[in-house]
């Protein structure tokens, strides 16, 4: 006889239908037209406590556009971010400055992202002093001990400034930064894209570590398929600001069911070269997309219908792998 299956926890964070448009004035002085960026159309997903999802597509496809709407460091035009009964989307700056302690985020560039003139210690402190209350004062000494031990640095260190460390030693920085308030969801925006591999390959085992211990639900954005698969339990493929596949990680580099899915993994360094698929053309700028499926121009598979309107995802709401895909490939 089986054991029962634990019911799945709640989601800490889900996004519905989340979009983002920017306003844009081009030509002359006099003759200046506003055109609408689309970067983000109706983008939907859950975060769980004490797992990942990955977000990936080519550069300008809208990743950190919906990283930094999460985090509302851009504000939606449309959808929802519900956190614990609220709607982030459309709360005010007052509202959302009690939650902002459980929602943090790692940048890409660590460098940009660290004040040059503080130690460690004054930039590990200054959470607390923006959240009062989050840790006692008298604690705040051993607690800045605490969080380099916790991300793999010498207590020693808290003395020293961004400029005396390396990438990698600055990356953990940012995120024992993030962790000094204890949050429930860490957004990742490219946040080992630019270190060496090797140094890569330590963020994301400590990454996985924290997480197993802490249970805190990961969105980690990056264009590299490998360290996706390595890290994330669920990925979303984005092309112009959509996601047009989403499924669990396995599922999707086993058996992607989007054209435009099948093309990235074909694109990977230890993918077959017999099994290469070469897209022609340069991706729509999201000022001008085509009607329709924005992946159309480029897919190999398009007809008639993928230009009369946007595909919808496959039916089933709590489905595990689907695709937004009129011609989607034949599931195994």
């Amino acid at each position: 006889m089986t054991a029962p299956q634990k019911p799945m926890p709640a989601p800490v964070l889900s996004v519905r239908d989340l979009s983002c448009h920017f306003t844009s004035r081009r030509g002359p002085f006099y003759a200046r037209q506003t055109q609408v960026v689309r970067a983000l159309q109706a983008a939907r997903f859950d975060l769980y406590p004490g797992r990942t999802v990955g977000i990936v597509g080519e550069s300008g496809s809208g990743k950190s556009t919906l990283a930094r709407c999460v985090m509302r460091l851009e504000v939606p035009t449309s959808g929802e971010i519900l956190f614990d009964g609220q709607d982030l989307a459309t709360a005010s700056a007052q509202s959302l400055r009690p939650v902002r302690r459980h929602i943090q985020m790692v940048f890409q560039d660590p460098w940009a992202s660290l004040n040059p003139r503080h130690t460690v210690g004054q930039i590990l402190r200054e959470p607390w002093q923006i959240h009062e209350g989050v840790v006692p004062q008298a604690q705040w000494e051993a607690r800045v001990a605490e969080l380099l031990e916790l991300v793999g640095l010498n207590p020693s260190f808290a003395h020293r400034y961004p400029s005396q460390f390396s990438g990698g030693q600055r990356q953990r920085v940012s995120i024992a930064r993030a962790l000094a308030l204890e949050p429930q969801v860490l957004i990742l925006d490219e946040a080992v894209s630019a270190l060496d591999v090797s140094v890569q390959a330590q963020i994301l085992n400590l990454l996985a570590e924290l997480q197993e211990r802490l249970g805190m639900a990961y969105l980690f954005i990056s264009h590299d398929l490998g360290v996706v698969r390595h890290l994330c339990h669920e990925i979303g493929v984005m092309y112009l600001g959509r996601i047009v596949e989403h499924g669990p990680t396995e599922a999707i580099f086993t058996a992607p069911r989007h054209p435009y899915t099948q093309a990235l993994l074909s694109a990977m360094p230890d993918a077959p070269e017999a099994g290469r698929i070469l897209l022609e053309g340069e991706v729509p700028s999201p000022l001008n997309p085509p009607s329709g499926c924005g992946f159309r121009t480029r897919c190999p598979k398009a007809s008639a219908a993928c230009a009369a309107g946007v595909p919808p995802f496959e039916p089933g709401e709590t489905a595990p792998h689907r695709a937004a895909c009129f011609h989607p490939v034949a599931r195994a």
